[in-house]
């Protein structure tokens, strides 16, 4: 399956579990030394709750299977993840260019320190080290850093 084949959308209420087992899977792969600092119900939850109704939640689509998913607040970047078969395939530099379509004006974001395949994907789609936290802000204890994104005018 091709990036071609794939359909970009605002997600529905239908979606919510698919993400959020998205969600899971990509985090379990990416980042297999950070604490998931919930369990799969609350993910799930959380996913049908709050994402999915209240922010601006996008999903990549193929066929009838989600593979990837962006959720927006306003200019707070705040879920970019793929299935873990679907990263390198320009799935994330689609969502990437949705994202700066959303929010023209700039965005930001939080990622862990230690998720460096992350953190060199923003970098190279212009996001620029805002700062550096020991973690204690958020809610897997985990040293994490601020980039953001700023047009050029």
């Amino acid at each position: 399956m091709t990036t071609d084949e794939l359909v970009l959308r605002r997600a529905r209420d239908a979606d919510a579990r698919a993400a959020a087992d998205v969600w899971l899977r990509s985090y379990a792969s990416a980042l297999p030394t950070v604490r998931c600092a919930h369990d799969e119900p609350d993910v799930r939850d959380w996913f049908a709750r709050v994402l999915v109704p209240q922010y601006e939640t996008w999903v990549a689509v193929t066929g009838h299977r989600v593979v990837g998913l962006l959720v927006l607040k306003g200019e707070e970047l705040k879920q970019l993840y793929l299935e873990p078969e679907w990263r390198g395939r320009g799935l994330g530099d689609r969502f990437m260019s949705l994202a700066k379509q959303q929010q023209p004006d700039g965005l930001s974001l939080w990622t862990f320190q230690v998720n460096g395949p992350a953190r060199r994907f923003y970098q190279r789609h212009g996001f620029t080290e805002a700062g550096r936290t020991d973690g204690q802000g958020n809610d897997e204890r985990e040293p994490d850093v601020r980039y953001v994104w700023q047009p050029h005018t």
